[in-house]
């Protein structure tokens, strides 16, 4: 287990420098002076400015070394510093980093409480007026967009029944409306997972022994059949916390909830490059370390997996 262990922490140091050098060539690629960029559609920087911020980001090295100086950086905790407010980008984003995770975890329950429900429900009464419901709302849901299932939400719990608050954050009704529209659309694929999941177990050897020993139906289900089913979702789960994040984006935008996507829609409109690269940045060794933590999950699910 430790071995593995120092294996996969290993295995994560090319992960995060590609993903450095990615993210810091999105700004290096960018055609024409980021800095004239930065202020395009307002009142032209004096030279003395443009010098001023060139030199801040780095920009007047040549590019191995504005790489060199920018993972630096990053391994330090330093991310730059915000063009627009002049604050460290680190400070601005753990500020709002909280609530982005809170945002996810909210959703991640959510969708899983519903995501496992529906599928198990479905696997039970597979070919039933149940299944094809379920699996009908799965699919419905799966094709509509976050962005417009978040207008629905707000129009019919919080302009139309007035239960629930439709923007800011600060308190858990705040949070109940963003967290519901991403762990909704998140359930529906969890619902056709665990589905099929569950009607690839039921159907084993080891399931058809446990009934035939006089099992009640619930332990058989619970004991037995659910808890291997599980690894397909805790990986499909592994998967959806980058999705949440990214799809936090856009929720957090349309709710107006201060986490880091609302930081980044707001940075990319005011083309505060070092604000945007900070954000993936952090999105991106959070996914990168959730999956990791996915991966060591297994062995306490079915004791047979072995990480040598």
């Amino acid at each position: 287990m430790l071995a593995y262990l120092t294996r996969r922490l290993l295995m994560l140091v090319p992960v995060i420098l590609g993903v450095l050098a990615l993210t810091f060539l999105m700004r290096a690629l960018i055609p024409g002076d980021p800095i004239l960029i930065m202020f395009q559609g307002e009142m032209p920087p004096s030279p003395e400015l443009v010098a001023e911020l060139r030199r801040e980001l780095g920009l007047d090295a040549p590019l191995p070394v504005q790489f060199a100086n920018y993972v630096a950086g990053v391994l330090q905790g330093d991310l730059g510093r915000s063009v627009r407010t002049r604050r460290p980008v680190a400070v601005e984003i753990a500020e709002r980093y909280p609530s982005t995770v809170l945002l996810t975890l909210a959703s991640l329950l959510i969708a899983t409480g519903v995501g496992l429900t529906t599928g198990i429900l479905a696997a039970l009464y597979k070919g039933t007026p149940i299944d094809t419901v379920t699996m009908f709302l799965a699919l419905f849901g799966l094709s509509m967009p976050a962005f417009w299932f978040g207008l629905l939400m707000i129009q019919w719990f919080g302009v139309n029944l007035r239960w629930f608050p439709v923007m800011g954050s600060g308190s858990w009704r705040h949070l109940v409306l963003p967290a519901l529209t991403l762990g909704l659309i998140a359930s529906t694929i969890q619902a056709r997972i665990v589905r099929s999941s569950m009607l690839e177990v039921l159907n084993s050897d080891y399931v058809r022994t446990a009934r035939a020993k006089g099992l009640r139906e619930g332990l058989v289900i619970l004991r037995h059949a659910l808890k291997n089913a599980l690894i397909p979702l805790i990986t499909i789960l592994g998967l959806q916390v980058g999705g949440l994040l990214g799809g936090a984006f856009i929720i957090e935008t349309v709710f107006a909830w201060r986490g880091i996507g609302e930081l980044a829609v707001n940075a990319i409109s005011q083309r505060d490059f070092p604000v945007v690269q900070g954000v993936i940045v952090v999105v991106a060794i959070t996914y990168v370390l959730v999956n990791l933590v996915v991966d060591l999950t297994y062995r306490l699910l079915d004791p047979r997996i072995r990480y040598e």
